[in-house]
């Protein structure tokens, strides 16, 4: 199969992605985090504060407070039981008990891992596995690797002005085993779910943050010390305390350019053994083909990728109500955040909040990257569409949110409540229960005629981060919201008119009121 009838199939075609016959094994599924040994590590402080309400950092971060923010960005926070009822996609599992995290992961498997490079007081500076089950660092290298580092980033920034970097990978095999090719689509969405949850921690510990989707990704992973043939890093994030670091960034951009085979001699191969439980890992070779396309030997000049402005047509539009930005505790908020199921129920939501949802969502959305040209995003390359029903004075209907305008523009009247649950496969969630259905859209080609396959990747990572903000939001006013890639994208894209913009649906998120399921829960927190 050629690589863009893959993409297609990812997309257009989810059934195509797995076999007919796939009987997922359980009993030998990997764990949900991986387990280093041999290795020195190093514990992190269980007593984390229960609010983060957001500060200005003064001062380098001790290893107390890395240990915080990695617990509050990707830690496991609660233990939860359930029994769950019967659907097509799901046969009854008798009780069901899961670590959550803060951050949403497609089937609860978080396959992907965060790995850091620290130069702070108490620690040993070098690279470091955030090793999520015994919440504590696992050393991997020792060592000053600003060097290596900043050209392996192609000079973009000062890494000696940052005190660490923060690299977000995927592990191929943690949700291969229950999704098979179709995991390649949920990885990318699983990092920026994470990436977003990251950069609001980050902003509550007064953290400079910026993503890199640009990099020399063997020298990157070969830094780690991981195999691509298993595992390989998507994205890397400086942190500072220095608030104006990334406007300057890419003045040395020029400078010192090498290729990742020539950074790769400069530092001793590693290979360190890691335990996933799985006896069986069957092979997954579409994987590995998209990552190999995915990957950069070299830092060329990228041009900015400008996005243009989406144009709406001359239908009636509703004005929103400005509002404040919305001030709340991301701690509070991320352990009350919750994807309902069949907990959904109907009531009528006041334009105030869906103003609110809109505004904030979008407006915490903007960040620094190095797509961008040293600015933050002006224009996102993803953009907000919503079927909604029942809001407050505004009549149902398919909607694209102009953030610019504050305002709703009007694609079709009506209510696509049932054309939507038509274009789910599973009935795990009743769409007749939820006033606002959320699509995030992208472009068509999802990047790649201007990132190669790479921007496949980076569309779905930059959708995930969306995503975050949205359910963060939806929390911190009392809403719920659920990620599905369960949909029609066909049928999303021809009601909200998407083709002649060349734009298409990534993901959908059910938002609206719901009741408290029948759980048991309990924080895992010091």
């Amino acid at each position: 199969m050629s690589l863009e009838a893959f993409l297609h199939d990812l997309h257009f075609d989810i059934d195509k992605t797995k076999p007919r016959d796939l009987a997922v094994d359980w009993e030998d599924g990997p764990l949900a985090y991986k387990l280093y040994r041999g290795l020195p590590v190093v514990p992190l402080s269980p007593e984390v504060p229960l609010t983060l309400e957001g500060s200005e950092a003064k001062l380098l971060p001790d290893l107390r407070q890395m240990g915080h923010f990695l617990w509050y960005v990707f830690g496991l926070t609660q233990m939860s039981q359930a029994v769950l009822a019967s659907n097509s996609m799901m046969p009854t599992m008798g009780l069901l008990q899961l670590y959550r995290r803060f951050a949403p992961s497609g089937g609860a498997l978080y396959p992907n891992e965060l790995y850091v490079y620290l130069k702070v007081e108490d620690l040993p500076a070098g690279v470091y596995h955030y090793d999520v089950a015994h919440h504590r660092l696992v050393l991997l290298r020792e060592g000053d690797f600003d060097s290596y580092l900043a050209r392996a980033l192609g000079n973009r920034y000062d890494l000696s002005a940052c005190f660490g970097a923060v690299f977000v990978s995927s592990m191929f095999w943690k949700n291969f085993f229950k999704y098979n090719n179709f995991s390649y689509r949920l990885q990318g969405l699983d990092a920026g779910t994470l990436m977003g949850q990251l950069l609001e921690v980050a902003k509550r510990f007064g953290f400079a943050s910026g993503v890199h989707f640009q990099f020399l990704d063997r020298a990157v992973n070969h830094l780690l010390g991981v195999s691509e043939q298993e595992e390989s890093v998507y994205a890397v994030i400086p942190l500072s305390i220095e608030p104006g670091i990334y406007w300057a960034a890419n003045s040395n951009e020029s400078e010192d350019i090498v290729s990742a085979a020539e950074l790769c001699r400069e530092l001793p191969t590693v290979r360190h053994d890691h335990y996933i439980r799985s006896r069986r890992v069957r092979e997954f070779p579409m994987l590995i083909r998209m990552n190999e396309a995915s990957l950069f030997e070299s830092l060329p000049s990228i041009p900015r990728i400008r996005e243009k402005k989406i144009v709406d047509g001359e239908d009636s539009a509703v004005a929103l109500p400005r509002m404040k930005r919305l001030l709340y505790d991301l701690a509070s908020v991320s352990r009350k955040r919750y994807s309902p199921d069949s907990d959904f129920m109907m009531s009528k939501v006041s334009q105030e909040q869906l103003a609110m949802l809109l505004q904030e969502t979008t407006a915490s959305f903007r960040y620094w990257n190095d797509l961008d040209g040293g600015y933050e995003n002006s224009v996102s390359r993803v953009s907000l569409y919503v079927c909604l029903y029942n809001v407050e004075g505004i009549p149902a209907g398919a909607y694209h949110y102009d953030s610019d305008a504050h305002a709703l523009r009007l694609i079709h009247p009506g209510d696509y409540r049932l054309q939507l649950q038509r274009g789910m496969p599973s009935d795990n969630v009743n769409l007749f229960q939820v006033p606002l259905c959320f699509h995030i859209a992208g472009a068509k080609d999802h990047l790649t005629t201007t990132m190669g396959y790479r921007g496949y990747r980076i569309q779905q990572m930059e959708a995930g981060m969306l995503v975050q903000r949205l359910l963060l939001t939806a929390s911190a006013i009392g809403l719920g919201g659920h990620p599905l890639l369960g949909f029609d994208a066909r049928l999303c894209d021809e009601i909200y008119k998407m083709s002649p913009q060349g734009l298409t649906s990534l993901i959908q998120v059910p938002v609206g009121p719901y009741r408290q399921s029948p759980r048991i829960t309990g924080g895992l927190h010091g």
